[in-house]
């Protein structure tokens, strides 16, 4: 699968209705962007069943706002409409790799239930 360009006019739906999407939030005057790129684009090719999205922060920054993108790349993902996972900076292929498997090993019931449990709190 082709990495999907999100936009503010398609983030909802391409979240909503995929259940593991990764998103890397970049700007093309951004060397370590540049250098995740390949990385990025590889891994996606290796897992066709995940949702490979990236967000030009130039184009969207109301994207880049609304998640508090502070610096770039920031990978995040995002498993059943919760982000699970959000860091920046480039990360080297064996990271990325390793990140994705620790996401796909989530139990989701108890991120949720630990989710409620925050905003009960709070």
């Amino acid at each position: 699968m082709s990495t999907v360009e999100l936009t503010k006019e398609n983030f909802d739906e391409v979240v909503s209705t995929n259940d593991f999407v990764l998103i890397d939030f970049w700007a093309d005057w951004c060397g370590p962007c540049k250098m995740f790129a390949p990385v990025y684009d590889k891994s996606s090719g290796k897992h066709e069943d995940l949702v490979f999205a990236k967000v030009d922060t130039e184009a969207q920054p109301e994207l880049a706002a609304a998640f508090q993108i502070q610096s770039i790349p920031t990978l995040m993902i995002v498993r059943d409409k919760v982000a699970v996972f959000a860091q920046p900076g480039a990360l080297p292929e064996t990271a990325l790799e390793d990140v994705i498997a620790q996401a796909r090993a989530l139990d989701m019931n108890e991120v949720r239930k630990s989710v409620e449990e925050a905003q009960q709190g709070s």
